[in-house]
C-alpha cells in the first residue's frame, strides 16, 4: 500500500516493503522505496532517508535528476547513510512511489536479510578495453562469492549503471556480462535531463563521469529480468552497407544515402524525418531469435543517421512500427506477477524515446499509475542493457517478489 505524505509539491512518497511472515529471518520489512521532489538537494536526500532509513541496510539504489547540486546531493548521502553502500546515477526523469515524474529524488532500501551485495566503481570508459572489463568483473566476482558462498544464476543478479554519453555501453555490458557467466546483467544509461552534455554514475561517496557501477546482488527472495518494447518488426530490410562504428553514425543503408533510403522505407521525404517519426519507426536486429530495438537520434546534413547504439556494417536492419504502449506494459506485469506474484520491488530502466512518446501522447499519469501499481523505482535513461546487449527505447528491468525461495532452514519452519 501506498503512504502519500503531503510534503513538498506532493511528491516525497515512501512505500515499505511487505513484511515476511514464516521465516524465522526475513520477518521484517525488507525493501523500502521513497521519491522526493524537493527542489533542493540537502532537503531531497533528507526526504529520502527519512522514508527509507531501517536497520541493517545491505544496499541504497538511488536515481536523481542532474539538476541538483550534485556536490551537496553527495555530501548529504554521505553524512546520512555513513556506512552504508550506496549507488545511482543521474537521469532523464525519474520513476517511483509518486510515479513518473522529472527533477526528483528516487530510490530503495535493502536491508541486509534481503540481499548479499558487493559493488565496483569502473573508471576510464574513454579507454576501456575488453581484458580490462572482464578483469574487473571476475575481481568483483570473487568477492561477492566471498561474501555470498552460495550465490549462483538462480539466486544472483548484476545491475549496471553506466556514462550514457560515454559511447561504450556495447564493449562494456558485452565484457561484464562474459566474465560474470550465468549470472545475468541488466541496467541502464544515466541521463542529464536531455542536455546531453555530461552524465553521471554515483559509487564511493562520489559522483564520477565517463564511468561505470557494476552491483552485484544475492538474494534469498523471487526475482525475473524482463525486457518489454512496444515495437513490431516489419519485413522491411535495411543492410547497413558503410557506417562509422566509432561515432555510431550510418552512412549508407542499401548502398545508398543512410537517411533517404530510410525514409523511402517509410514512405515519406527525408525532409520530413524528425525525432517523432525515429521514435514511432525504430529499427531493430535480431540477436538469437529476439528483436533489439536500435534507435535513430538524427539525420545529419550529409546524408547519413546517428544512432542511439552501435551500428557495424553489414547488419541487417528491419522497420518497426510501435503498438499500444500502455496495453504491452500492462501485458509486460501481468507476466511478472504470473511468474512470481505481487513484486516487492521494480527496478527499471525506461528509456527517454518512451517517456517522450508517453509525454506526447499525454499518458505519462497513466503509465506512472501501472508503474506505482507495481512498485516500481527507476529512471529514464540514454540506453539499456539486457542480457550484455545495448539496446534503444526499451524497459529493462528486475521484478523482486515478496516470499523468499526455500532454503533447508525454512523448510523445517
Amino acid at each position: 500500500m501506498l503512504m502519500r505524505v503531503p510534503v513538498r509539491m506532493l511528491c516525497a512518497v515512501t512505500q515499505a516493503g511487505p513484511v515476511l511472515q514464516g521465516y524465522t529471518k526475513m520477518n521484517i520489512q525488507t525493501i523500502r522505496t521513497a521519491q522526493s521532489c524537493a527542489v533542493e538537494a540537502r532537503l531531497a536526500v533528507q526526504e529520502f532517508h527519512a522514508a527509507v532509513v531501517q536497520a541493517n541496510m545491505a544496499l541504497v539504489i538511488f536515481f536523481c535528476s542532474s539538476e541538483y547540486d550534485l556536490d551537496v546531493l553527495a555530501a548529504e548521502m554521505n553524512r546520512l547513510f555513513a556506512g552504508v553502500q550506496v549507488a545511482g546515477c543521474t537521469t532523464a526523469g525519474e520513476i517511483g512511489p509518486a510515479g513518473y515524474r522529472s527533477r526528483s529524488l528516487s530510490g530503495a532500501s535493502f536491508a541486509t536479510d534481503s540481499c548479499v551485495a558487493v559493488g565496483g566503481l569502473l573508471r576510464n570508459l574513454s579507454q576501456f578495453n575488453i581484458a580490462g572489463g572482464r578483469d574487473f568483473a571476475q575481481t568483483l566476482l570473487q568477492q561477492f562469492e566471498s561474501k555470498a558462498p552460495q550465490a549462483n544464476s538462480d539466486n544472483s543478479f548484476a545491475l549496471l549503471l553506466i556514462d550514457g554519453l560515454s559511447i561504450r555501453e556495447e564493449p562494456v555490458a558485452h565484457a561484464l556480462q562474459y566474465a560474470l557467466g550465468d549470472i545475468v546483467l541488466f541496467g541502464g544509461s544515466a541521463g542529464d535531463d536531455q542536455k546531453f552534455i555530461k552524465t553521471f554514475v554515483f559509487n564511493e561517496g562520489r559522483f564520477y563521469s565517463d564511468s561505470a557501477v557494476l552491483i552485484l546482488v544475492n538474494t534469498p527472495l523471487p526475482f525475473t529480468i524482463f525486457k518489454t518494447q512496444h515495437f513490431i518488426s516489419t519485413d522491411e530490410r535495411l543492410v547497413v552497407t558503410e557506417a562509422d562504428t566509432s561515432k555510431r553514425t550510418v552512412k549508407e543503408i542499401n548502398g545508398l544515402p543512410a537517411a533517404a533510403e530510410y525514409a523511402r522505407l517509410l514512405g515519406i521525404d527525408v525532409l520530413d524525418l524528425n525525432p517523432l517519426r525515429f521514435a514511432d519507426s525504430p529499427v531493430v536486429v535480431m540477436i538469437d531469435g529476439t528483436d533489439y530495438v536500435r534507435s535513430i537520434q538524427k539525420a545529419n546534413a550529409d546524408g547519413s543517421l546517428t544512432f542511439f547504439c552501435a551500428i557495424e556494417e553489414g547488419v541487417v536492419l528491419r522497420v518497426a512500427h510501435g503498438v499500444n504502449l500502455m496495453k504491452n506494459l500492462e501485458q509486460a506485469f501481468d507476466k511478472i506477477r504470473a511468474e512470481i506474484g505481487m513484486p516487492q520491488l521494480v527496478i527499471g530502466c525506461d528509456c527517454i524515446l518512451r517517456n517522450l512518446e508517453v509525454s506526447q501522447n499525454g499518458l505519462k499519469d497513466h503509465v506512472g499509475k501501472i508503474f506505482q501499481r507495481n512498485h516500481t523505482i527507476g529512471f529514464s535513461t540514454y540506453g539499456e542493457q539486457f542480457h550484455g546487449v545495448h539496446v534503444n527505447q526499451t524497459l529493462t528491468g528486475i521484478a523482486i517478489g515478496t516470499v523468499p525461495q526455500p532454503t533447508a532452514e525454512t523448510r523445517d519452519v
